[in-house]
């Protein structure tokens, strides 16, 4: 009975397809039915009145569909405007901080003035007080000079000077008493850091002008440059372009203790190559020499607060080079560069790296310390006349391409001359 009743059910279920598939279509190409199975003891009848409307289960199963796909926009939506703000907050710390993740320079754009001064009051005042220091110092050896001569104008001068150091002193007081407080606004903040740096600005040329009258006491080439503190505006420029060069040497007193990275020496840049001839200590990288973008890492450690004499020599022969520290040979390699020779017609500044030719100066990459007896040669000099020079030899040669002379050079941003013989003061 059992099997005979499945077997009606069975052609029930199959003549009901046949059925419906042959009806469908007097409804059109749009209209679709579905075939259901029927359990053996349930009604058929009743069974097709449950099943003929699915309408609703569909329109539910849409709606909760539809609410779910609403969701996931909103939950998206929520999603990129978090990597919006966050990469807005990104582009802003990297723009204070001066760096690009993973690179050793920073593309032109935004640049800082004063290097560390985005980085928060404290630092700011920090890099103030460096500079007052310079001045002060700048100011007892101009004072010592006009003993020596007993220079009537030279201590009006001084006098001056020190009232206008004395005022700005009481400013950079009166800022550190407001950020103590709590007091200032960002753009009353702005406006005291303009006026710190005009009058900043004011001093050194007063002070540079005062120093000029000291130049006839000593030889063009017994002087050394000061870059106290990191800006994009201190900087020297060499008067004249170089030559093209097949083989180079490089080599000049340094003293910094600058951290991290001393900064840039030197940069050479030409129509199409910014970094055609570039010296960089820059973030915790060690010590570069770069020639047409190519790098090779030297191992000088210089920032110790001391005078040290470096050396580089360049060929390019395989692109072999030597590096040289106080007389002694560090390092060397090869492949710098080869068979690629340095282009004329550049431009050559002592102080800041160029991003362009002749700017795009980064305050971060900025040299911080003092510079003395730079010279270049269109060769590589020996051993024994890098000892020579290193030991300030009277057989020590002067730079056949470049020698270090006031008269090469022009001076910007209130970078200072100091008089400097070589092995006499050093250290």
């Amino acid at each position: 009975m059992q099997a005979t009743r499945m077997g009606i059910c069975w052609r029930l279920f199959l003549c009901s397809c046949l059925f419906l598939e042959s009806s469908s279509q007097d409804f059109g190409a749009q209209t679709q039915f579905i075939c259901t199975s029927v359990p053996k003891d349930m009604d058929i009848c009743a069974a097709t009145l449950q099943n003929s409307v699915p309408g609703n289960d569909l329109k539910t199963t849409v709606m909760q569909l539809r609410e779910t796909v609403l969701q996931q926009k909103e939950t998206i939506m929520n999603q990129k405007e978090t990597i919006r703000e966050l990469t807005s907050k990104l582009s802003r710390c990297e723009s204070q901080s001066g760096a690009e993740p993973g690179g050793r320079r920073k593309e032109p754009g935004s640049k800082n003035t004063m290097g560390d001064v985005s980085r928060g009051p404290a630092d700011t005042l920090a890099q103030l007080s460096q500079t007052l220091q310079s001045l002060k110092q700048r100011l007892e050896n101009l004072e010592q000079f006009s003993r020596s001569n007993n220079s009537v104008q030279a201590n009006s001068l001084k006098d001056l000077l020190q009232s206008k150091i004395d005022d700005l002193e009481k400013q950079v007081l009166s800022r550190v008493n407001n950020i103590e407080e709590g007091k200032p606004t960002l753009r009353n903040e702005t406006e005291q850091r303009g006026r710190v740096e005009s009058t900043l600005t004011s001093l050194h040329q007063r002070i540079t002008d005062l120093e000029k009258g000291q130049r006839d006491n000593r030889p063009l080439d017994k002087f050394q440059l000061t870059f106290p503190l990191r800006t994009n505006y201190m900087y020297a420029k060499v008067k004249k372009s170089l030559p093209e060069m097949y083989a180079l040497t490089v080599c000049m007193w340094l003293k910094s203790n600058a951290s991290p990275g001393v900064g840039t020496p030197f940069s050479y840049a030409v129509p199409g190559q910014a970094n055609e001839l570039v010296l960089i200590e820059w973030g915790n990288n060690a010590m570069e020499i770069l020639i047409n973008d190519k790098v090779a890492k030297l191992p000088f450690i210089i920032n110790d607060g001391k005078w040290h004499h470096i050396c580089v020599t360049w060929t390019t022969r395989d692109g072999v080079w030597e590096a040289f520290q106080d007389g002694v040979k560090r390092g060397s390699g090869e492949n710098l560069a080869p068979y690629h020779p340095i282009k004329p017609h550049g431009l050559l500044i002592l102080g800041q790296e160029q991003d362009t030719l002749g700017g795009g100066y980064d305050a971060t990459q900025a040299f911080v310390g003092d510079l003395a007896n730079f010279h270049i040669w269109d060769r590589k000099l020996s051993v024994g006349e890098i000892y020579n020079l290193a030991t300030c030899s009277s057989k020590a040669q002067v730079g056949n391409v470049f020698a270090w002379m006031e008269t090469n050079l022009d001076i910007y941003g209130g970078a200072s001359k100091w008089t400097f013989e070589a092995c006499r003061q050093l250290n």
